[in-house]
């Protein structure tokens, strides 16, 4: 289990270094370089808006992979997966600025993104049932949260590379040509990936509906037409832990920076020192959510985001540093217990033969609206001039979610292979 918690999780970690290093550039980086006639704050919108179309993509990816997945196994896909968001995110790190090809670098951004976006939508459930299918099912919501770790271990090497390359160059130097650096780092994680995933076989419980000739053999239309309900809580469950994590991951930088006007470096290492407590807190929250139940946990968990939000933006603006961290550290905690738990609730909406799909279907038609939140974000601060406005959209968000657990299906499909 230890070398298919690595296998899970380095996908999502890919995913989220790319995400991560990403959105920290379009508030730093791309807003000059492809996008440099426009007021630094629209530019940062409009690099959010050009991330989203890879979120757009990935339900493309999902009917895609999904399908794929259900029928020839999740091994062969996630290696798939894996080598080819990789190479795009390398890719973006050699990619000519505005001023050297005029709008054709905004445009193989948005291709890019587009391609990554594909592979991205098939990425998360096949990674997330690598670890449920091949562990104890009463083990799931903490074997099923090594793939969420993936997110603050992905942020956390993003925000260390970004640290590490701002250090060792100047201003200039960073924005000339050493912000690309990272993207092409990503090379060895891609490299790390396919080889830990070759030695990973398939799960047991595909293998054995393989045996049996209990395929799928159009998961897509079953889901869509046996389990639409299950899809709609899928997506119901992201909208609020999602909105909670674009406002601390990606939100606070653009925040601190260009609002509370603090230094670069100590909105980085507020994202990175919560990022670890993120990440440690995690499979704890996973694992509590085995003992006293997915529904219990998170909605404790929305409540406690519900409360915190607007504190949250207050704490920020005394631009005092260790209440800055502090701040960033208590929100990632409520995150996690959000966040360790999403992965088995969604996964367990669906029966086994149909689990590929069904999940990723979930994941990425509410990853278009977790696209857009850090634009609307950006958007609601700089139309309302005040925290307020992202706040309540965060609020709203959820709401939604918490709403449709009470009054929704949750009972998890209990089809042990």
């Amino acid at each position: 289990m230890h070398r298919v918690a690595a296998a899970s999780a380095i996908g999502t970690i890919l995913e989220w270094y790319d995400f991560a290093l990403y959105n920290a550039m379009s508030g730093l980086v791309f807003n000059k370089i492809f996008f440099p006639s426009f007021d630094p704050l629209v530019g940062t919108l409009l690099s959010f808006l050009t991330y989203g179309v890879g979120m757009v993509a990935r339900p493309v990816g999902g009917i895609i992979c999904g399908r794929l997945g259900d029928i020839i196994g999740r091994r062969p896909m996630l290696i798939a997966t894996v080598s080819t968001m990789g190479a795009t995110t390398a890719l973006i790190g050699l990619l000519p600025s505005y001023s050297e090809i005029g709008v054709l670098a905004p445009i193989l951004l948005v291709i890019l993104r587009f391609v990554q976006g594909i592979m991205l939508g098939g990425e998360w459930a096949g990674a997330v049932l690598l670890s449920v299918e091949h562990g104890s099912a009463k083990r799931r919501g903490l074997n099923a949260s090594w793939t969420q770790c993936g997110t603050p271990g992905g942020t956390l090497l993003a925000t260390a590379a970004l640290a590490l390359t701002t250090a060792l160059t100047s201003n200039d130097t960073f924005i000339a040509w050493a912000w690309r650096i990272p993207f092409l780092v990503s090379v060895v994680l891609i490299l790390y990936g396919v080889w830990l995933r070759a030695r990973v076989p398939e799960t047991p419980q595909f293998s054995i509906l393989k045996a049996k000739d209990d395929i799928a053999r159009a998961p897509v239309m079953e889901v869509l037409g046996s389990h639409w309900r299950r899809v709609l809580m899928g997506c119901s469950i992201k909208f609020g832990p999602d909105a909670v994590g674009a406002m601390m991951f990606v939100f606070t930088l653009t925040y601190l920076t260009q609002v509370v006007m603090v230094d670069r470096s100590l909105a980085l290492s507020a994202v990175s020192i919560g990022s670890a407590a993120n990440l440690v807190t995690i499979p704890l929250f996973g694992s509590l959510s085995d003992r006293i139940g997915r529904r219990t946990l998170y909605l404790l968990g929305i409540a406690l985001a519900l409360v915190y939000t607007g504190p949250l933006f207050q704490l920020l603006d005394t631009g005092i540093p260790s209440v800055i961290i502090l701040a960033v550290v208590i929100g990632l905690v409520i995150h996690a217990s959000l966040w360790g738990t999403q992965a088995s609730f969604i996964s367990e909406q669906f029966p086994t033969r149909l689990r590929y799909t069904g999940s990723s279907l979930s994941y990425t038609l509410a990853g278009i609206l977790a696209a857009a939140t850090p634009a609307v974000l950006v958007a609601l601060q700089s139309h309302f001039g005040t925290s307020w406005g992202p706040a309540a959209y965060v609020v709203l968000l959820l709401v939604v979610t918490a709403t449709a657990i009470m009054v929704g299906t949750t009972k998890p499909v209990d089809d042990e292979v």
